[in-house]
C-alpha cells in the first residue's frame, strides 16, 4: 500500500476512547489513510517520520473568535496560530462588518481564502449591535442570504441582542432567527446569553439560539446544560469551581474551549487555544480530556465532520507534543504537510494591499480644535430640559471606570459651569467624547470619566466596540487635541498623549481596525502601548479592552456613542446633565 507520509512510534490520541495508544500513522492525499501497528513492511511512503515516542494530536479547533481582537489581518492571525497548534476556526467578522457591512465580511473572507490556517466564517447577526450608534455598515437579512450562497459560512454568529427576542417579538433580531430557521434549518446558531437564567433562558432556546460563550458560573452552567445549550469555555470562565464541576461530571459533549478575544501580544508571550487547554490541564483536567474539548467537541458543534479527531478519512492535520502536560508543541502539520517546526526558524514577511484601497481610508474626520471639546449646556445631549436656566453647578452623570470588569457604572457627581459651559478641566474627572467618522451625520457625543481610568494626558482611538468611530478619553483638551488628530492623520489605530507628547501610536489603517504590520512588530507596538497607558494612570488588568468597550451599548452600565450617553440596562439615551 502506498502513503505520502508515514509516521511510526507515536502514541497516537483516539478521540473515541479518549486515550493515547502507540501506533503508526498513513497519510494519504493530505487525509489520514490508515492508524494501527502496521509499518513499513505493510506501506510504503514517501516521506517516513520516527515519532520516537511521542504524542500525536489533532489539530486544534477554535470555534468562536474575533480576528480583529488580534489587530490583525487573517494571513498574520494564521501565521500566529499556526505555532500555537490552532489549524482550524470559526471567525466572526463583526467588527469589520461595522464598518463596512456587507463588503467588509466578503472581504475578510476573500483574505483568508489562502491562510495555512483554515477559516470558517459565521454571520455577524448584530451589525449595528444598538440602534443607538452610527456605524460604517450593516448586515440585513438579504446581506445574509448572499454569505449563505457563497458555502463559506458555517454558523450564524452570536446573537448578542437576547433581551429583545425575549420581550419583543416584531425585533430585527427575531426576524432574523426565524429567516434562518425557515431557510437553513440546518444551520448552527450561536449565542451570547450572560446570567440569564429560567424562563427567559429557555425562551432564548426555543428561539433558535443554543449556547452560549459567556462568563459561567455553576448555577448557569447546570442550567445550561440542563436544557441542552452547549457552552464555550473562554479563559474567564475557568475558575476553580467550573472547572472542577467539568472535571467531575459527564459533560464531555456539552462544551468546549474557545478563546473569543485574544490580544497580539497575549498570543506571541502565552499562546492561543493551546494556553487555554495547557491550563486547563494545569488546573487538574487530564489531558485527554482538554484535548477533547479542543478538537472532537467543538468539530461536532460546527458540524465539521471532516476533522477533529486522527482516523482514516479526516483531514490530517496534527501536532506532535513532546511533554503532554506542558502541550510542549514540537511540529505542526496542516493537510499532511509540515506547517511549523519549533526547530526551525518561523518568519512572516509584511505583505501589503490586502484589502481594496478604500479600507486604507475609512476615517472621514477634518482635524478637531478645541472647541470640539468644549462641553456646552446648550448641547441637547448634554442638557435636555427646556429649562434653561443659568446655574453655577450642575449634577452630571460619570462614567466609573473598574478594574476588572469593562462593565461601566454610573455615578453622579457635582460640576461647575461658566459661560454656558461644563468647566470639566477643574471638575476632578476627564472627558470622555465620541466622534461619528464614516462620514454619515457628523454626529458626536461628550461625558465625564472617572474610576481606574487616566489621571493624565488623553488616549484617542477608533478601536472602538461596537461602531468603531473615534473615541477620545482625555485630562486637559490640549493632549486630546494631539492624540486625536494623530489618528485622523494615520486613518485609524490608537494614540497616548501626555503634556503634549505621544507616547504611543499604534496605527491601524485598515478600516480603522486592523495593520498589516507582522505578528512579532504588532505584539511589541501593542505591550508599548500598554505601557504607556498605564502610565498615565491606568488601573486596570486590561485597559485596551477597557476604553475599547466604553462605547459598547451593549454592555453595562453607562457607555457612550455619537448618540450621547447610553443608559444600557434601561436601553435609551440619557443627557449627560441630571435635571
Amino acid at each position: 500500500m502506498r502513503a505520502d507520509q508515514l509516521i511510526v512510534n507515536v502514541n497516537v490520541y483516539n478521540s473515541y476512547y479518549k486515550r493515547f495508544e502507540l501506533n503508526n500513522v498513513a497519510v494519504l492525499d493530505g487525509r489520514f489513510m490508515y492508524v494501527g501497528p502496521g509499518g513499513p513492511e505493510l506501506i510504503q511512503a514517501d516521506e517516513v517520520i520516527d515519532a520516537r515516542g511521542r504524542y500525536m494530536i489533532p489539530g486544534l479547533i477554535d470555534i468562536h473568535l474575533h480576528i480583529e481582537s488580534t489587530m490583525v489581518t487573517p494571513t498574520t492571525f494564521s501565521h500566529g496560530l499556526i505555532r500555537c497548534g490552532v489549524t482550524s476556526i470559526v471567525a466572526e467578522p463583526h467588527e469589520m462588518a461595522n464598518v463596512f457591512g456587507l463588503e467588509g465580511v466578503q472581504e475578510m473572507m476573500a483574505a483568508s481564502r489562502e491562510t495555512t490556517v483554515n477559516m470558517f466564517y459565521a454571520i455577524p447577526s448584530s451589525v449595528p449591535a444598538t440602534p443607538m450608534e452610527t456605524t460604517g455598515g450593516s448586515i440585513e437579512i438579504e446581506d445574509m442570504d448572499v454569505l449563505l450562497a457563497t458555502g463559506e459560512i458555517i454558523c450564524l454568529g452570536e446573537i448578542m441582542n437576547y433581551v429583545d427576542v425575549i420581550r419583543d417579538p416584531e425585533c430585527k433580531t427575531n426576524q432574523i432567527l426565524q429567516h434562518i430557521r425557515r431557510n437553513y434549518p440546518d444551520l448552527v446558531i450561536e449565542g451570547h446569553t450572560p446570567k440569564l437564567l429560567g424562563l427567559d433562558l429557555h425562551r432564548l432556546i426555543y428561539a433558535g439560539v443554543d449556547s452560549d460563550h459567556t462568563h459561567q458560573s455553576i448555577e448557569g452552567l447546570q442550567a445550561r446544560i440542563s436544557a441542552g445549550m452547549f457552552i464555550e469555555i473562554q479563559e474567564k470562565s475557568m475558575t476553580p469551581e467550573v472547572m472542577e464541576y467539568l472535571i467531575q461530571h459527564d459533560v464531555a459533549q456539552h462544551f468546549c474551549f474557545v478563546t473569543d478575544d485574544v490580544m497580539p501580544d497575549s498570543l506571541i508571550q502565552r499562546g492561543h487555544l493551546d494556553h487555554i487547554v495547557r491550563k486547563a490541564i494545569q488546573m487538574g483536567m487530564r489531558p485527554e480530556d482538554a484535548i477533547y474539548a479542543a478538537t472532537s467537541t467543538p468539530a461536532s458543534r460546527m458540524k465539521m465532520t471532516d476533522r477533529g479527531s486522527i482516523a482514516p478519512g479526516k483531514v490530517a492535520d496534527y501536532v506532535l507534543i513532546s511533554n503532554l502536560e506542558t502541550l510542549a508543541i514540537d511540529q505542526v502539520y496542516k493537510n499532511g504537510r509540515k506547517a511549523y517546526d519549533d526547530y526551525e526558524p518561523y518568519k512572516q514577511e509584511r505583505m501589503t494591499g490586502q484589502f481594496p484601497h478604500h479600507f486604507y481610508n475609512s476615517v472621514q474626520l477634518d482635524k478637531l480644535t478645541a472647541e470640539d471639546f468644549t462641553i456646552s449646556l446648550s448641547d441637547p445631549k448634554v442638557r435636555d430640559t427646556a429649562n434653561q436656566a443659568e446655574q453655577d453647578s450642575f449634577n452630571c452623570r460619570v462614567m466609573m471606570v473598574k478594574d476588572g470588569s469593562t462593565f461601566v457604572e454610573e455615578h453622579i457627581a457635582e460640576v461647575q459651569a461658566s459661560s454656558g459651559e461644563l468647566e470639566w478641566e477643574d471638575s476632578g474627572y476627564g472627558q470622555i467624547a465620541t466622534f461619528e467618522r464614516y462620514g454619515v451625520n457628523g454626529n458626536r457625543a461628550h461625558g465625564l470619566i472617572g474610576g481606574d481610568t487616566i489621571k493624565r494626558g488623553a488616549i484617542a482611538t477608533t478601536y472602538s466596540h461596537d461602531n468603531h468611530n473615534l473615541l477620545v478619553v482625555g485630562r486637559n483638551r490640549e493632549d486630546m487635541i494631539l492624540a486625536a488628530n494623530t489618528v485622523i492623520s494615520s486613518q485609524g489605530g490608537f494614540c497616548v498623549v501626555e503634556d503634549g507628547k505621544v507616547l504611543s501610536h499604534l496605527e491601524l489603517p485598515v478600516g480603522g481596525i486592523l495593520t498589516e504590520e507582522p505578528l512579532a512588530v504588532v505584539s511589541h507596538q501593542v505591550k508599548e502601548l500598554r505601557a504607556a497607558m498605564l502610565s498615565l494612570g491606568y488601573v486596570h488588568y486590561n485597559p485596551i479592552m477597557s476604553i475599547s468597550t466604553h462605547s459598547l451599548a451593549v454592555s453595562p452600565a453607562l457607555k457612550i456613542t455619537d448618540h450621547g450617553l447610553i443608559d444600557v440596562n434601561a436601553g435609551r439615551v440619557v443627557p449627560l446633565v441630571v435635571e
